[in-house]
């Protein structure tokens, strides 16, 4: 069924996300495989971050890689292209604005990319994770 853009985005305006639990999970057993300790989930904190290293005053986010406009998807669908670009366009700049309002209330803001929890790309995430996660604070 087609509907016109208002009924269409009504529609959407009621859909929630119910998580990313899949990237979620895969940094899960990453935490685990290093030995990071001490996050939470669910933490009520601006931007409603994956990960928070209360301790530490940390926060992790896993973001999709098409939701957020990462550079390795090349895919954009061909239908309604404009409403998609723009939904990017406001998801890149709330993240900005998140990571702002975060930083600036003396929170350290580490961003994951979907495509980072890859294996081929390992590396590239211990190298952002490791050095500030696995220095957290003993209690």
């Amino acid at each position: 069924m087609i509907f016109l853009t208002k009924k269409r985005s009504a529609i959407m305006s009621c859909v929630r996300s119910s998580k990313n639990n899949s990237t979620e999970l895969k940094l899960i057993s990453i935490f685990k495989e290093y030995a990071i300790k001490d996050w939470q989930r669910n933490y009520k904190l601006e931007g409603k971050p994956d990960f928070v290293f209360k301790n530490g005053k940390k926060v992790v986010f896993t973001d999709g890689c098409f939701w957020h406009g990462h550079k390795c998807r090349n895919t954009m669908p061909k239908d309604n292209s404009e409403y998609w670009t723009a939904k990017i366009i406001r998801n890149k700049i709330r993240d900005k604005e998140v990571s702002k309002i975060l930083k600036e209330k003396g929170w350290q803001v580490i961003r994951i990319w979907e495509c980072e929890l890859n294996n081929k790309h390992r590396a590239k995430l211990l190298r952002k994770l490791l050095p500030t996660l696995q220095s957290q604070p003993v209690k």
